[in-house]
């Protein structure tokens, strides 16, 4: 983010807020935030994001974005998270 400032939180916090408002499924977390959603939706939501902070006045924003899709089954970062957890607790 292009900012005056080494900190972006402000930015972070205004960016939160809109995908809170979004209704997708999000999580932040300190090197990022992960949504799930559709693709349509999430691409909409990252750059209205981006959107976002060009009208405050931030010349140049920068995004970081890891896709993964599966076709056999369901899952959620919940899911995913919990599946290495059982892996751990059966290995102790």
């Amino acid at each position: 983010i292009g900012t005056s400032s080494p900190s972006v939180s402000q930015e972070v916090a205004e960016v939160q807020c809109l995908i809170e408002k979004s209704g997708l499924t999000f999580h932040m977390h300190s090197a990022g935030t992960t949504i799930e959603g559709p693709w349509d939706k999430v691409l909409t939501l990252i750059g209205q994001a981006h959107t976002v902070l060009h009208d405050k006045g931030l010349v140049r924003v920068h995004s970081d974005i890891r896709v993964g899709s599966r076709t056999d089954k369901k899952e959620t970062m919940e899911s995913k998270v919990a599946s290495v957890q059982r892996v751990l607790t059966k290995n102790k």
